[in-house]
């Protein structure tokens, strides 16, 4: 890779890996500076079929019809490279939260809508790793979503991490980061603000280990900021292979144990 190219790097955007695949959203995102898999391409997947994209969103596909109309690429920013000051939203007591408050540990900020089927599956490994590495990694939601719903779902579902949320709020931190509403998408940053990796799509386990074990790497001052998205856009794209060459699980007959 070039040094221009180099330079270019703002973050790793990958997508979610789905029951049919891989698939990185290349003509929503053409226009961001980012290193681009392309899962259709021959040395992407060799000998396989095309792939079919994963739904995101409702579980319909279609946004919340109660929310502002789904961005369009024309007026999206490009991802920057680090977290925007800017960005602030509340709690579930109220209480408004600038994003720059997080730092000083590895953060995953995880963009969610209650509506979105792909975000209630990730939600209890955000939990587990809330559980987990607490002491050392901060997970934050945030929920682009009615405060009520949230609450609401926040509870029933047992969530404990810290949970920001809001309607407008949640767009304008969705603008910030040169996203779409399109959920859910994970951000990676590391203690000093700095934006290591982007997932788009549900976010899975070995997904998780593999982003966060460079993201300390970079902490630990044993891995340049550069050379750690440029292993993670690798790291991704081998597990998304090896996903799709997973056989598909049989069916359960009817009145059979699963």
């Amino acid at each position: 890779m070039t040094p221009v190219a180099r330079a270019l790097l703002s973050v790793v955007l990958v997508a979610g890996a789905g029951p049919a695949g891989f698939l990185i959203y290349h003509a929503v995102f053409a226009h961001h500076p980012l290193p681009v898999i392309e899962p259709n391409m021959p040395d992407a997947l060799p000998g396989s079929a095309p792939l079919e994209p994963q739904t995101t969103g409702s579980p319909r596909g279609k946004p919340d019809p109660r929310l502002p109309p789904t961005q369009t690429t024309d007026n999206v920013a490009p991802v920057p490279q680090t977290l925007p000051e800017s960005i602030a939203l509340p709690d579930r007591n109220g209480a408004v939260h600038h994003l720059a408050e997080y730092r000083g540990h590895p953060l995953v900020l995880n963009f969610w809508a209650t509506w979105c089927e792909p975000c209630r599956r990730e939600i209890p490994l955000l939990e587990s790793l809330h559980l987990e590495r607490g002491a050392s990694v901060q997970i934050v939601g945030v929920a682009v979503d009615f405060q009520a719903d949230v609450l609401r779902y926040a509870q029933a579902n047992g969530i404990t991490y810290p949970l920001l949320m809001g309607e407008k709020d949640g767009l304008a931190a969705v603008n910030a980061l040169g996203m779409d509403t399109a959920f859910p998408f994970t951000v990676f940053a590391d203690a000093r603000g700095d934006i290591v990796a982007v997932k788009r799509g549900e976010l899975h386990a070995d997904e998780a280990r593999l982003i966060l074990g460079d993201v300390i790497a970079v902490d630990a001052g044993k891995m340049a900021l550069t050379d750690a998205r440029e292993a993670i856009s690798s790291g991704l794209r081998s597990l998304a292979i090896a996903r799709t060459q997973q056989p598909p699980t049989a069916p359960t007959a009817a009145g059979g144990k699963s």
